[in-house]
């Protein structure tokens, strides 16, 4: 999954976009390196991020979105919101996926809107707001905590008709960095919950901030912690540099199909 942010302020600058020609160019470049899903959002969730109007994130996404879909007419494209408008728009607009941060927290008609969809939905586990999130890292078993609330997220999805769900644990929102290792150090443990996880740690703080560098040079990283993930059960990347996570990918391929025998 390729991230294409159509925001002026998200954590990593060479992840945003805002000329048409721009996003148009990254969506072809993320497609030839092997992106089979491109995210796109007008909302940045960085800690601390500016709050938008539904208004501006809206004019941010359904432009982006129309332009790749009209130059990329067969590319599955993923809209990154947590406001159930937004989505239902994006979706008319061509998109065919949503990714929310929130898990229908911040938008109480977002499942429904989801189910009368029919679209997959990333439900993604989150405490708080973008502006609130890194107050409240208070758990008692980060683990248990995170599959009970995937536990009842699910269940109120499936009673609303949704079945296909992908889980996000949610690097980076309301974790420390100490507890974004432990999760993703135990992530297979999340596979009790039978649905395929997205792992979003793509030059996140937990690498920069451990390796003392900055987002700009967390790539190396970001490789390293992504094979990681893929180990511990991932069946999602969600990146910003397409090509180095393919070949990550390729490579974990390689692994878990190699013959013992030879």
């Amino acid at each position: 999954m390729g991230v294409i942010n159509i925001t002026p302020d998200s954590f990593y600058a060479g992840s945003r976009q805002s000329a048409e020609a721009d996003i148009v160019k990254q969506a072809e470049k993320m497609l030839l390196e092997g992106a089979t899903i491109l995210d796109i959002g007008g909302y940045s969730s960085r800690p601390g991020a500016e709050h938008i109007t539904e208004e501006e994130e809206e004019s941010r996404v359904l432009c982006a979105i129309k332009a790749v879909r009209k130059n990329f007419p067969e590319a599955v494209i993923s809209v990154d919101t947590f406001r159930a408008a937004i989505a239902r728009k994006a979706v008319a607009e061509g998109a065919g996926m949503i990714n929310d941060i929130s898990g229908g927290e911040l938008d109480g008609e977002m499942f429904n809107t989801v189910a009368q969809l029919r679209v997959p939905y990333c439900c993604m586990h989150m405490r708080g707001t973008p502006q609130t999130m890194n107050s409240l890292t208070q758990y008692e078993n980060l683990e248990h905590e995170i599959i009970t609330y995937f536990h009842k997220k699910t269940a109120v999805l499936q009673k609303a008709g949704v079945t296909d769900v992908i889980l996000d644990p949610g690097f980076g929102f309301a974790k420390t960095v100490e507890q974004n290792f432990r999760l993703l150090n135990n992530l297979e443990l999340l596979k009790v919950l039978e649905k395929p996880l997205l792992v979003g740690v793509s030059r996140k703080s937990m690498i920069w901030k451990t390796l003392q560098t900055s987002p700009e040079q967390a790539l190396n990283g970001t490789t390293a912690l992504n094979m990681a993930a893929l180990i511990k059960g991932a069946s999602v990347l969600r990146v910003h540099d397409v090509k180095e996570a393919a070949e990550t990918i390729k490579l974990f391929t390689s692994m878990s199909h190699a013959d013992n025998r030879v």
